[in-house]
């Protein structure tokens, strides 16, 4: 008998194991769940108009995401400062002003800096600009031989020669495929991008980033309510946008935070976190980014913080094969950047990142943007591939996969000229 039961016990863990091993991709097996009211309060009352949604819906679900997904600040900054390393009229073959610019931010005599790459169109007085991370330093995003090699950590990667964790000479310009750098200057638009890395390094491990700056006396990692890498991330890009209010060659009223896969969670976050964003491109962010939890398709919360432990704050994991639990979903994150203008772009090949979940929480955010007077996106029928809807809730699924393509910017840039106008 109690053999029997140990084999039983045992074809049930490995069954339970096996479920988590094979990510569902069958839309069959989507599980029915009630997608969460936009314009009902957690107490159950109607949002009727803006105010009710500025007052009382928008600040309710800011708090959940803040407490129980990417977690709080912890404090504000002692010190904030930057200087320009660099700068230079004549970048990329005279077409664009250079800039390297050094943030440095302080707290509990502790201190961590990064670096901003921004280049300008040199025929434009005050350029609207896009706002990203890279994943493997400012060089790669170009092959400009005057953009510094951070010395920061880096994860190894084989094909752009990167070894034991140190950036270099080789990884220059190997990323060049994912900024079209020119074709952005030439629209009339700068580009200011970071090394993510350089504000908290993506690894289980929160001794060496922007955390330890507000850590307490012992204090070795945060406490369960508090940011993960994700939110330490959108925390950057919103001390990225603090200098550029004050660099006279750029229009911050018209900045656009964008980001890919993990960093476009950020940038979302960072959109609904920091008003000062004038929009928002999210390209394949998936799980804890664009994507709807509750349809458990492709990469899910249970996964995501399992391999990556750090991204989200410690209360996250009670949603663990447990979305059902979740009184929110991904739409309602997409809301809170509402009025302002929002890109949501998938890839079909991307099933990891549920292209279809990214759109419907396009699709279900959109009833807020209505309400405030802003087109979104009326229909629940996934588009066309390569056929973009552009809004001011935008979205579009291209050919291929898990990147950011030409094809990308291309829409970006047209939706971005539209909406800055």
């Amino acid at each position: 008998m109690k053999t029997t039961q140990s084999f039983l016990c045992f074809f049930i863990i490995l069954g339970m194991l096996n479920a988590q091993v094979e990510p569902n991709y069958d839309e069959s097996k989507v599980p029915d769940f009630k997608v969460p009211e936009a314009l009902i309060t957690f107490e159950g009352e109607k949002v009727l108009n803006e105010k009710d949604w500025t007052e009382k819906r928008r600040p309710e679900l800011y708090r959940f995401f803040e407490q129980q997904v990417y977690g709080e600040v912890p404090g504000q900054l002692d010190e904030y400062s930057y200087k320009v390393m660099e700068n230079s009229e004549n970048a990329l073959g005279g077409k664009a002003h250079r800039k390297q610019i050094e943030v440095t931010l302080k707290k509990n005599d502790r201190s961590i800096t990064f670096t901003i790459l921004l280049y300008l169109p040199k025929n434009v007085k005050r350029a609207p600009l896009f706002l990203g991370y890279n994943f493997h330093g400012n060089h790669t995003v170009t092959q400009d031989p005057q953009v510094n090699i951070s010395k920061a950590w880096s994860e190894n990667n084989a094909d752009l020669g990167i070894n034991d964790n140190v950036l270099n000479e080789a990884s220059r310009g190997g990323r060049v495929n994912r900024w079209a750098i020119e074709k952005i200057i030439a629209a009339g638009f700068g580009l200011a991008t970071i090394y993510y890395g350089e504000v908290d390094p993506d690894k289980n491990d929160f001794s060496d980033g922007l955390h330890q700056l507000f850590y307490d006396q012992d204090q070795l990692r945060p406490n369960a309510n508090e940011w993960g890498s994700v939110a330490a991330w959108a925390f950057g890009l919103s001390r990225a946008m603090d200098y550029l209010i004050d660099d006279g060659d750029v229009e911050h009223t018209k900045v656009i935070v964008f980001g890919h896969s993990r960093l476009g969670k950020a940038a979302l976050w960072a959109g609904a976190s920091d008003k000062r964003f004038a929009g928002v491109i999210s390209n394949d962010s998936g799980c804890g980014g664009a994507a709807l939890s509750k349809r458990k398709f492709g990469e899910t919360i249970g996964r995501i913080n399992r391999a990556f432990p750090h991204w989200f704050c410690d209360n996250f994991e009670q949603f663990n094969e447990n979305e059902e639990a979740l009184p929110v979903d991904q739409h309602l994150l997409l809301a809170l950047i509402a009025p302002r203008p929002l890109y949501v772009a998938s890839a079909v090949e991307d099933e990891w990142a549920d292209p279809k979940g990214e759109f419907l929480s396009a699709y279900h955010a959109s009833v807020v943007y209505q309400l405030m007077g802003k087109d979104g996106i009326s229909s629940a029928a996934m588009p066309t591939i390569d056929r973009p809807v552009q809004h001011t809730v935008a979205y579009h699924i291209r050919s291929g996969g898990h990147d950011v393509t030409e094809y990308d910017w291309e829409q970006y840039l047209q939706w971005a000229k539209t909406m800055l106008q």
